[in-house]
């Protein structure tokens, strides 16, 4: 199975994430997605597949917005507030925190 994982090698929940993918035999894409930000478009078509409010897929710590516009908004023009990580698969995407998530998808 093929994976795409929008990953932070920094961040724990990320780098196990991975692991549980590299662990299922997933063929993964690794994005670095502070290096390699998703455009707007792409983070739309996301969120919408994982069935969740792009509000919902921004850091806890980033600054509030009032819509999931302005939310596209700042993650495109700031990927430090997009949370992590995102994993795609054909099955779906999900926001994989906790990183176990990544199992609905495979």
């Amino acid at each position: 199975m093929k994976a795409t994982i929008w990953h932070n090698p920094r961040c724990s929940k990320s780098r196990q994430a991975l692991a549980l993918l590299e662990e299922a035999g997933a063929d993964v894409t690794i994005v670095e997605y502070l290096k390699n930000p998703p455009s707007r478009d792409e983070l739309a078509r996301l969120y919408a597949r994982a069935q969740l409010s792009p509000q919902a897929g921004l850091r806890r710590d980033a600054p509030d917005v009032a819509s999931d516009d302005a939310a596209l908004d700042m993650m495109a023009a700031d990927p430090s507030t997009i949370e992590r990580p995102l994993v795609e698969t054909e099955k779906g995407v999900v926001l994989a925190r906790p990183p176990e998530r990544v199992h609905d998808v495979l």
